[in-house]
């Protein structure tokens, strides 16, 4: 889950806590001025409870009219995104996309966007943030943004891997040509969405990434692909930063030296994290 709000440690602590032992990891962001909260159980239940509790109570704490970050964003719960893990069927994450829009619109008022296996036209999370209420009406909710909550993406689909490379630079521009190099849409990578981005509070550029078919790239093709393009403009990578968890199957096809030079390792994984139950 996608929450629109990065630097306040108290009511990031807060919003994670209501999600009980789903919650597997935050990942905060005052840049981006947005955090991650990866939950997971293994029953499907307990998860979509948990990402009601935590939903209620970002509402309650958050306001998008005081919010502004580098990260695009529709509301305070910005992008919900249900994924099968294992041998969960697929459908188990549609049906819980869709109860959780239908719950979102119905309590709170707050529209909800399909995105992904959720939507029935398959647009993607970016078409949702170019053309949300441009054009693109809610799939949930009401037909005009809530003043102080915004608006939701609700999606179901396959496992993904967000991952922010951080440049040894100040150089926006660089960034932005090497997001376009990588980026699958302007001809680069398969699989591959990314922005460059400023990170004002580390004086410093990076790349972000969404690897959204784990079939056609890697974790280490993206990553070494931005450190070659950056070599070649004499700038080195700072830090390879993971946005949330991923499948522990990327890390058995990473290389030991990749593994080394990102600082990506087994603890970063869904399975390592997944209680018990």
């Amino acid at each position: 889950m996608n929450i629109s709000e990065g630097r306040d440690a108290r009511l990031i602590d807060a919003i994670g806590s209501a999600a009980g032992p789903a919650l597997l990891d935050i990942h905060r962001d005052p840049d981006h001025h947005r955090s991650v909260f990866t939950l997971a159980a293994r029953d499907a239940g307990v998860t979509e409870a948990a990402t009601r509790r935590l939903t209620e109570v970002a509402f309650e704490d958050l306001d998008l009219r005081r919010h502004s970050g580098v990260h695009p964003r529709l509301g305070v719960v910005d992008v919900v995104p249900f994924v099968a893990l294992g041998l969960t069927p697929p459908e188990t994450a549609l049906a819980a996309a869709r109860a959780f829009a239908d719950w979102l619109a119905r309590v709170h008022r707050v529209p909800a966007f399909f995105y992904d296996l959720a939507a029935p036209d398959g647009r993607t999370l970016p078409t949702v943030r170019r053309s949300a209420f441009a054009g693109l009406i809610p799939d949930r909710g009401p037909e005009s943004p809530d003043p102080r909550l915004g608006a939701t993406a609700v999606g179901a689909r396959r496992p993904m891997i967000a991952v922010n490379v951080e440049l040894a630079t100040q150089d926006l521009q660089l960034a932005q040509r090497i997001s376009s190099s990588v980026r699958e849409r302007d001809g680069g990578l398969p699989g591959v969405r990314a922005l460059g981005m400023v990170l004002a509070s580390r004086a410093t550029v990076q790349v972000s990434m969404n690897l959204v078919d784990l079939d056609a790239i890697s974790l280490e093709q993206a990553c070494v692909e931005v450190r070659r393009l950056a070599e070649a403009a004499t700038v080195a990578v700072d830090r390879v930063e993971l946005v949330g968890l991923v499948p522990a199957s990327e890390i058995t096809r990473s290389s030991a030296d990749f593994l080394t030079w990102s600082g990506v390792d087994a603890q970063d994984t869904i399975e390592a994290r997944l209680r018990p139950q």
